[in-house]
């Protein structure tokens, strides 16, 4: 059964633990199906999946860098030199977790809003997403890019990346100790 985290880690869907999740609402993670969130997404929010159960880590989108400007060069916070703005709106995970180690396949979803200084380009995201231990420690990174096609003809474009990865815990330590952390890496070029 897969394990969905409602993107903040606590709220309606984590708060209450289900014995029975026959009538869950939790999906596989897919590029599809977080695709598809993130088109029917209006609330500019990253929200995630219903939980399933939550034996998984956390899975959390880091809110103060959940959205990327890029500017003409040295026009920082002039809302006339936007290239482009990316928002993460949506996330899940779910975990196979064996004796040791846990392995986790997490979705990000979000979209592109070209700026008024935008033109057609693929745009990279710079992605980074953390792991970290009971203590909050980093034992693992990942960094990765996501292209997106926008243009003037459609300023606005869609994107969603599955990935998967593995870490090793120690014996008596819970999964829940862990979390991973989702962020657009900012300042990169």
């Amino acid at each position: 059964m897969s394990k969905f985290t409602d993107g903040l880690g606590s709220g309606l869907w984590s708060a209450s633990k289900k014995k029975d999740v026959t009538h869950s609402t939790a999906q596989p993670v897919s590029q599809d199906v977080l695709l598809a969130a993130a088109k029917a997404d209006i609330s500019g929010e990253a929200t995630g999946f219903p939980t399933a159960d939550s034996n998984c880590p956390q899975f959390v989108v880091w809110p103060s860098d959940r959205r990327l400007t890029k500017y003409e060069d040295k026009k920082q916070g002039d809302s006339l030199a936007v290239i482009y703005r990316g928002e993460i709106t949506k996330n899940a995970r779910e975990c196979k977790i064996a004796p040791g180690e846990i392995s986790v396949k997490y979705g990000v979803a979000g979209r592109v809003l070209l700026g008024p200084k935008g033109g057609t380009d693929t745009v990279q995201l710079p992605i980074i997403i953390h792991v970290t231990d009971r203590d909050r420690k980093k034992i693992s990174t990942q960094r990765f890019a996501i292209p997106v096609n926008v243009s003037r003809e459609n300023p606005i474009g869609y994107f969603s990346v599955v990935k998967e990865l593995s870490f090793k815990i120690p014996q008596g330590v819970r999964p829940l100790d862990y979390k991973l952390y989702v962020a657009f890496e900012q300042n990169v070029s």
